[in-house]
């Protein structure tokens, strides 16, 4: 039975027209299909009159996008006053502007943001601003996290419409609150990120849930965001545990089932539930892997 949408503060965009195409094709027997595939579309983002960035996007939430790269690229500190997110579909931009002047001409030389998973920060130094992280020791039920993978892999969503593309859950407890989708896993937790920023959502109890892989760039993403824990149904890099361990995030991977491992923050965990307690996932959840 699928999780309703309306669980959610912002859900996924199933069934959206806009964001998939059909497509006509064959499948393995040569037989004739028609398919939907996920729509990719450039966004090109602005920071005042300055060109930072183009992102490929699948063109939902382009003003949480905006703010949340912006603020996950250091690009918008936390005393930053923003006056006004102006986006033209038409142009395919995105315009943020703030109360005083931003300039980054000598830091920033124009690049492509591609959909790949393989990309991620745009420049400078990926490390930065991490020795200034200190996040809360948040607990962790583990109660929460089958209840959380139970519902988020059985809400209606784009990836099990269409495929090619990754979710990110902002969730509290055993709630998810904003589930945001993207061709790239990057975008996805940037829209999150924008939406806290905007929305003035506090980061210490709350817990980042992703399709993706836990490499090194996502958790500097969440340690910068100030979320003490993150989640995933897929694997971990060695580099991305080890910053995990140092910033002291919770850092919980190959979530499947009733199955999870735990590589950083383990004294958090609080074992409230017996596994064998937890029923295995049917076939549809099964799907909603990494891709």
């Amino acid at each position: 039975m699928q999780s309703p949408a309306s669980d959610y503060l912002i859900a996924p965009l199933a069934g959206d027209r806009r964001l998939t195409r059909s497509v006509s094709g064959t499948d393995h027997t040569g037989a004739a299909i028609e398919t939907a595939v996920v729509e990719e579309r450039p966004l090109t983002i602005y920071l005042n009159r300055q060109e930072i960035v183009t992102a490929m996007t699948i063109g939902d939430y382009p003003e949480y996008l905006a703010l949340g790269f912006l603020r996950n690229q250091g690009m918008l500190g936390d005393d930053e006053t923003v006056t006004g997110v102006d986006y033209d579909e038409e142009l395919e931009t995105v315009v943020v502007r703030t109360a005083s002047e931003t300039t980054y001409e000598e830091k920033l030389q124009k690049k492509t943001r591609t959909s790949g998973c393989a990309v991620g920060t745009v420049f400078g130094d990926m490390m930065e601003g991490l020795e200034a992280v200190t996040l809360p020791p948040a607990p962790v039920r583990t109660s929460w996290l089958y209840a959380l993978a139970a519902r988020i892999n059985t809400t209606p969503s784009l990836y099990l419409e269409a495929g090619a593309i990754h979710g990110t859950v902002l969730c509290q407890g055993d709630r998810p609150l904003v589930y945001m989708e993207d061709v790239g896993r990057h975008n996805a937790v940037d829209k999150i990120a924008g939406w806290m920023f905007r929305e003035g959502v506090s980061p210490d109890d709350k817990i980042l849930y992703t399709t993706g892989r836990l490499t090194s760039e996502m958790v500097i993403k969440t340690a910068l965001m100030g979320i003490p824990v993150l989640a995933s149904r897929s694997g971990f890099t060695a580099w991305g545990v080890e910053i995990a361990r140092q910033v002291g995030l919770t850092c919980i991977g190959r979530m499947r089932g009733k199955r999870f491992v735990c590589l950083a923050g383990e004294e958090r965990l609080i074992r409230d539930i017996d596994p064998d307690a937890v029923p295995e996932e049917d076939r549809k959840s099964r799907r909603k892997s990494a891709e």
